[in-house]
């Protein structure tokens, strides 16, 4: 791991950090440290850091806003890759948006509808960014990525670079070709419609003062802890079972909306997957239905 270390800061492959906590990059403020952090700032870095982790043959995972994952309390062994602020960027050409990987999905969501474009109105309520948006096909309120994609830049795992429409983005309900093919999207191009600015406005209200009342957004979470299965919802599921509002340790099926697990000040890892262990083993004993995880797993348990 030296060897790596040494060969990443001497091929300029973005700041490095060793043994760095990752709870505090993550909305669930929990997690353990990363053996090594590398949070490149360009195309260019970024590929020379995924080729030398290729060539080391050293494992790694991507973390955007940390706002769909769960970090195991022993951390992640290997390498854990954070875009920078250089793929923060935006750019406005007629009715298309382009994007960089770690740009806010939900400030995107806004200024498109400042610019009277239409189409992106559903990620007003996704906190995470544009590159994780792209990932796992996001959506909400009957849409997601995949209705209004155009073009993904991608990384791939051995430093090559490719764009991508949607075909080969291979989209389906939360899932897309990166669940297949290891890359990290460094930026993405959306195609919207021209709309009437005030109607988008008033969507996007509404959908804000519905999650207000639904969801513990004052509390350290992850967003929908499950997927929803097909003709059903998660929520409903949980709470039918008489798990809202079950705790364990520092975390808590929340007793606002029963698809979201919250950290109540001190929870651990454990702590969570405990608590979605007991909601997929009641839901299946109850219902016959087995709850898939939506968040992310990282590292040893």
């Amino acid at each position: 791991m030296q060897q790596l270390i040494a060969e990443l800061q001497q091929a300029s492959a973005g700041r490095v950090r060793v043994q760095e906590p990752l709870a505090p990059y993550t909305t669930w403020k929990i997690g353990g440290p990363a053996d090594v952090l590398i949070i490149p700032e360009n195309r260019e870095e970024l590929a020379a850091a995924l080729a030398l982790l290729h060539r080391h043959g050293v494992p790694w995972q991507v973390l955007g806003r940390g706002s769909n994952t769960l970090v195991s309390d022993k951390g992640v062994r290997g390498a854990v890759v954070k875009l920078g602020e250089g793929f923060d960027d935006i750019r406005f050409e007629g009715n298309t948006v382009t994007a960089g990987a770690s740009y806010s999905f939900i400030k995107l969501s806004v200024l498109a509808g400042k610019e009277g474009l239409t189409g992106l109105e559903f990620a007003g309520g996704i906190p995470g960014t544009v590159g994780g948006a792209v990932y796992m096909n996001a959506g909400a309120h009957g849409s997601d990525v995949s209705r209004i994609f155009k073009s993904a830049d991608i990384v791939w795992e051995d430093g090559s670079e490719e764009t991508l429409d949607g075909d080969g983005m291979k989209f389906s309900y939360r899932h897309s070709v990166l669940h297949e093919k290891r890359g990290i999207v460094t930026g993405a191009a959306f195609r919207l419609e021209q709309g009437d600015r005030k109607e988008i406005a008033a969507a996007m209200a509404s959908y804000k003062d519905r999650r207000r009342r639904t969801q513990p957004l004052q509390e350290p979470c992850a967003g929908s802890v499950f997927r929803n299965p097909p003709g059903d919802h998660a929520a409903r599921l949980i709470e039918a079972a008489g798990l809202k509002g079950s705790r364990e340790g520092g975390a808590q099926i929340s007793t606002i909306h029963a698809n979201f697990i919250v950290n109540l000040g001190d929870a651990k890892a454990e702590d969570v997957l405990t608590l979605m262990e007991r909601a997929q083993r009641t839901i299946e004993e109850k219902f016959g239905i087995q709850l898939v995880p939506e968040v992310l797993l990282m590292g040893e348990r």
